[in-house]
């Protein structure tokens, strides 16, 4: 008796096949080719497969579906011309007669092509992957583990044109991450960088020198994270060539108020239309606080009773300073708009973004060479010598890491002897700009500011 689910498979005789009501699928089997059969579920779909025994166990594959030619389609020469079910089953029964199991081969092959695909996307992202795209990338990541001003300073740095003034030339040219931003990812390798760091060092050093430091920890971004590490050379900026080109880090000289300069600079500074800028800088020169430092200070930060400033200090985390006389009657009538010391209706947040407008806007009214704003903290600690303050006190009131082993293990001074020498400081400053010097009445505990005559 003829089995009926072995026949010869014919196009007509494969679309025929059913499943027999109340099974869930039938299995039909090819008699001109060993292996080849025909799967059939109970909702009609239709898939060629292939089976065989591999010593005790059975080997089940699928091949594809029925719509598939069901023989080797060959040309007048018999050569074949496209995909057909038997063939697949003829080479899958190959390596069941050389004792190897198909589906390993299968894995191995599909492996194979993933890797070929991934590799192809490799090629194709170093083909299309820029500096700039992989950098705004690396901007937002690290948004929310960096300061406000690092990550202003980030944005700056590559800004392509108008964020980079050229001192003195009254222009602005492009900043100096920008020349790397339309760059492939992978063309940034040391020779590109250290041919950067020449061109740049040559007009603007300390710029160049800082901009390093920037794109030296996006390549370490970038050599951390999968999408990019592939694309990228993780150690272009350990090359010597580039150690070479970076610029030595050096103090910027000239960038510090002198002794005679102070008459001009407190006038054109106690003149300008905004109180907060005006208070803000000169509170930065009699403190010699750094600039993010005084941007973020909150009203809760000053004690006017015992005459203190509670500072987020970048190295130490936190420090006190003495709140001298000036400084105490410059806060004190500043606007109290919100939680900002120095505050700004205009800005985001509500504090001061940007107090370099107005300083510039003083110097060009006193006609005073180009002063930054750290320049301002540079122009405290050197002030302060000529009242013979002492190096610890000074590094003390701005923040320095100790610089011995005794000022790192056995000197914490008090507040109030850093008062001392800090009221001290204040009032040779201002006697030297000639400005009339608040008195003070009383201890700390009990001090109100008293305007002198």
């Amino acid at each position: 008796m003829t089995d009926p689910t072995h026949f010869e498979f014919t196009r007509t005789r494969v679309d025929a096949a059913t499943c027999p009501e109340g099974r869930e699928q039938a299995f039909f089997w090819d008699t001109r080719q060993p292996g080849l059969g025909l799967r059939v579920a109970s909702g009609g779909r239709r898939t060629f497969i292939f089976e065989a025994k591999l010593g005790r166990q059975t080997i089940r594959m699928t091949i594809g579906p029925a719509s598939m030619p069901i023989r080797v389609p060959k040309d007048r020469k018999g050569n074949p011309t496209g995909p057909g079910a038997d063939g697949e089953a003829l080479r899958l029964m190959a390596f069941i007669k050389a004792g190897t199991d198909p589906r390993a081969e299968k894995a191995a092959t599909i492996a194979r092509d993933t890797a070929d695909r991934e590799a192809a996307a490799v090629v194709r992202a170093r083909d299309s992957v820029t500096v700039g795209e992989a950098w705004a990338v690396y901007l937002e990541a690290r948004r929310s583990k960096w300061s406000p001003r690092s990550y202003l300073n980030h944005t700056r740095m590559a800004a392509p044109g108008g964020e980079q003034r050229q001192r003195g030339a009254g222009k602005t040219v492009a900043a100096p991450l920008a020349a790397l931003l339309p760059l492939r990812l992978s063309e940034l390798n040391a020779d590109v960088l250290a041919a950067w760091l020449d061109r740049e060092a040559a007009e603007r050093p300390t710029a160049a020198s800082s901009a390093f430091r920037l794109v030296r920890g996006f390549i370490r971004w970038a050599g951390e994270h999968p999408e990019y590490r592939a694309l990228i050379a993780p150690d272009a900026y350990r090359s010597k060539a580039v150690s070479e080109a970076v610029p030595p880090s050096k103090a910027r000289e000239g960038d510090c108020l002198q002794r005679e300069q102070l008459p001009l600079w407190f006038k054109a500074v106690r003149e300008l239309a905004n109180p907060v800028h005006a208070a803000y800088l000169q509170t930065a020169i009699l403190t010699g606080a750094r600039r993010e430092e005084l941007a973020a200070m909150r009203w809760e930060n000053v004690d006017f009773r015992w005459c203190s400033i509670a500072i987020a200090d970048k190295v130490e985390g936190a420090r006190v300073i003495p709140l001298t006389p000036y400084v105490a009657r410059l806060l004190a009538a500043l606007p109290r708009r919100n939680e900002w010391v120095f505050s700004s209706p205009t800005a985001a947040d509500g504090r001061l973004k940007e107090p370099r407008t107005g300083h510039e806007r003083a110097l060009a009214a006193a006609g005073l060479p180009h002063l930054s704003i750290h320049g301002l903290r540079r122009s405290f600690g050197t002030l302060c010598e000529w009242v013979e303050m002492p190096a610890g006190v000074v590094a003390q009131i701005q923040g320095h890491k100790p610089s011995a082993t005794a000022e790192k293990h056995y000197r914490r001074r008090s507040l109030d002897l850093l008062r001392m020498w800090h009221t001290r400081a204040e009032a040779w400053m201002l006697e030297q700009a000639g400005i009339e010097q608040p008195s003070v009445s009383g201890e700390p505990g009990a001090l109100r500011v008293v305007h002198s005559r």
